[in-house]
């Protein structure tokens, strides 16, 4: 079942839908780079200390592949139902040199894969917000290798430069092709998430599209509705989150639409996207493949990948991200959304299993304090889940507590951020703040008795029929006894006392 495709009708009466594909370039995590024993962890770092004559393409340096790197490829590829392991005819796997100039480009060429890349194919099933799911194509997913970084700056004169750093240049990159298709922004943004834990989970990258180990290029177009004929593409670049790629492409698809209507024939192109002022602008005409003239990789072998290696890679492989959420919703009886997103979010799944692992058997309520309460005061303090001072064991004591009548929902709200701040155990914030609930009879009946006292015309409402007047008095007694009454035996008691 899937969501309504992004359609409007111009003023010619003509319907059009949105079609996309996505190019997606993850920098791979490993050790060095792709073809020469440089760090890889380049971000940070002082420009230009992570290179070497390979990596600047200094005369007479030869590349050499990283192992690693083409294993994270086939775990990606694996792990998106892609063809690794037949290419073609049965040839191996190779590299090309793509061509073309540009100041971040050192060799004035790019190593990468064209007709015979690592993966060929796959799938990936994603979540729609109807609760539908759907199965975008993916074309290929291969091996390349990472630009360098330029850097734009206007000095004091007022004098425009820009200053490469070439750290960045020969990181592993794995770029992601989708199939043409999604058809609204909300089916690509629901795309590049699901693509991005499955990614987390695998280990291969870490991901931060802020820093742009996780970069994403859209191919858009629009067409009647109906139609099976593509229009013409463009490709949309310098977008840096998810909300920024759903954005551009809202925006391509009414800029297209108004063109259309207005007699114009979009042209095929590369636009930026402008964050600040909402609007793509256009950058260059569009390349075809035979720009770049590619051929061959004359200085690097073509690669058999070996079947019992892959098969060896593939037993490794960690639960993914659809078949936990699955899991959660059989094993725990997590609703879908809440299995959804822990199961999307790595640190989240490690937290809330831990927490399960402790023995507390409410899954729900493990689950409802994560996503509620937790992931406030993580977005509050901008903190990662993982640098949290609140541990799956104190959450679960936290919930105990609340369990055994101690104190209540509300008051545990306080304590968890008294928890996140201090890093204390619930036991001891509860202590030292005097919060235990209140479950003394004798206690709680005098302060119903205050409350009735000082709020008689709520006792003629309620006596009258109105049960919110009820509700009111209830608030008097947790606001007197500062949230540590038991509600539900003040609730009790004050029906006592009222009569009924």
């Amino acid at each position: 079942m899937a969501t309504a495709p992004s359609t409007q009708r111009t003023a010619s009466g003509t319907d059009y839908e949105l079609v996309v594909g996505l190019e997606v370039h993850v920098e791979l995590r490993t050790r060095s780079k792709m073809f020469c024993s440089c760090s890889a962890d380049w971000f940070g770092k002082p420009p230009n200390s992570q290179v070497c004559p390979v990596c600047m393409a200094l005369p007479g340096s030869l590349p050499a592949i990283n192992r690693q790197a083409i294993e994270y490829a086939i775990m990606v590829g694996l792990a998106l139902h892609a063809d690794v392991e037949n290419l073609p005819n049965g040839k191996p796997t190779r590299f090309d040199r793509k061509n073309y100039t540009y100041p971040d480009l050192p060799k004035g060429y790019q190593i990468t894969q064209m007709d015979l890349p690592v993966n060929l194919g796959g799938w990936l099933e994603i979540a729609l917000p109807d609760g539908g799911t759907k199965r975008v194509g993916v074309t290929r997913a291969h091996q390349e290798e990472d630009t360098a970084k330029l850097i734009h700056r206007v000095d004091e004169m007022g004098v425009a430069h820009s200053l490469v750093d070439f750290n960045r240049a020969g990181v592993p990159l794995l770029e992601i092709v989708s199939e043409p298709d999604m058809r609204s922004s909300e089916e690509a943004g629901a795309y590049l998430r699901t693509l991005r834990g499955i990614l987390l989970y695998l280990g291969v990258t870490d991901a931060r599209m802020e820093e742009g180990s996780f970069r994403c290029d859209a191919n858009c177009s629009i067409r009647p509705v109906g139609s099976s004929e593509f229009g013409r593409k463009v490709e949309v670049k310098n977008m840096n989150s998810f909300r920024s790629v759903e954005r551009a492409l809202r925006y391509e698809f009414e800029r297209q639409r108004e063109a259309l209507a207005r007699g114009e024939v979009i042209p095929q192109e590369t636009r930026g996207w402008d964050e600040d002022r909402g609007v793509t602008v256009s950058q260059r005409s569009k390349e075809y493949a035979h720009d770049y003239r590619y051929f061959p990789e004359p200085d690097l072998p073509p690669l058999f990948l070996a079947p019992d290696w892959i098969e060896a890679i593939k037993q490794r492989l960690p639960e993914l991200p659809a078949a936990k959420k699955a899991r959660y919703a059989r094993d725990y009886g997590l609703a879908d959304e809440p299995a959804r997103l822990i199961a999307d979010d790595p640190s989240l799944a490690d937290f809330f299993e831990s927490a399960l692992f402790t023995g507390y058997g409410d899954a729900k309520q493990v689950a409802a304090w994560m996503l509620g309460d937790l992931t406030r005061l993580l977005k509050a303090h901008n903190t990662e889940l993982g640098s949290s001072l609140v541990t799956p064991s104190k959450l679960v004591d936290l919930l105990k507590l609340i369990d055994g009548g101690q104190i209540s929902g509300k008051i545990a709200k306080d304590v968890l951020d008294e928890m996140f701040v201090s890093g204390k155990s619930p036991e001891d914030v509860v202590r030292e703040k005097g919060l235990l609930q209140i479950s003394d009879e004798g206690d709680l009946e005098r302060a119903c008795a205050a409350a009735i006292a000082a709020n008689l015309q709520s006792v003629e409402d309620y006596r009258a029929g109105k049960e919110r007047a009820l509700q009111f008095l209830v608030g008097q007694v947790m606001r007197e006894t500062r949230g540590r009454a038991n509600p539900g035996k003040v609730n009790d008691i004050l029906k006592k006392q009222l009569g009924g």
